[in-house]
């Protein structure tokens, strides 16, 4: 039986109760009609819902892509540390480098030419440091800088006192012979 103003006139109502009653009635009527079509809305929803679930449950093998996922991310990880720690005996071997006399342009050749697989860390420190540095000195001997402070020979003597403009000095031709003279006068040079 549906609820409308000639029922509620009947019962003796006045015009202003009937039309609340009706608004109050129409509103929940309109409520009730949204959950409905909500409800609706998610069964039409529930079967794809349930197909999917089924070929998850069917088809697909989550652990084992789960699996896969996790042996990857610990690969990246020992890769990174691969990475740091190489870099860490890269570090460790220059200081070595630097400390048997060799020059830091020579560092990088000696560097890429060095196997690090045998370099075993302690800290930031190589471990057995004297078996390296003796290793260095077998190895790469050749590279040692050594420094000569003898003075000029008496064959080939200073050439005295004679003062050279810029001009005259960026005039020479040989260029073996200029950058001495740049050198010799670098008070010119700077700026």
């Amino acid at each position: 039986m549906a609820l409308t103003r000639s029922m509620l006139k009947g019962m003796n109502l006045t015009e202003e109760q009937v039309g609340a009653i009706i608004d109050a009635h129409k509103e929940t009527v309109d409520a009730l009609k949204e959950q409905r079509d909500n409800y609706k809305a998610n069964a039409e929803k529930l079967a794809d819902v349930q197909k999917e679930l089924d070929d998850i449950k069917n088809g697909e093998d989550w652990e084992a892509k789960y699996k896969a996922k996790e042996k990857e991310f610990a690969e990246y990880k020992a890769a990174v540390a691969g990475k740091e720690t190489l870099a860490a005996k890269q570090a460790a071997f220059r200081k070595l480098l630097t400390a048997e006399n060799i020059p830091d342009k020579f560092h990088d050749r000696i560097v890429k030419m060095t196997d690090f697989d045998t370099v075993e860390m302690d800290g930031d420190a190589i471990k057995d440091e004297a078996k390296q540095r003796e290793g260095i000195k077998s190895e790469w001997g050749e590279y040692v800088a050594t420094t000569n402070n003898q003075g000029d020979r008496p064959e080939n003597p200073p050439r005295g006192n004679t003062v050279m403009t810029k001009q005259e000095i960026l005039a020479i031709k040989d260029t073996a012979e200029r950058q001495n003279a740049i050198a010799a006068n670098l008070n010119l040079f700077k700026r």
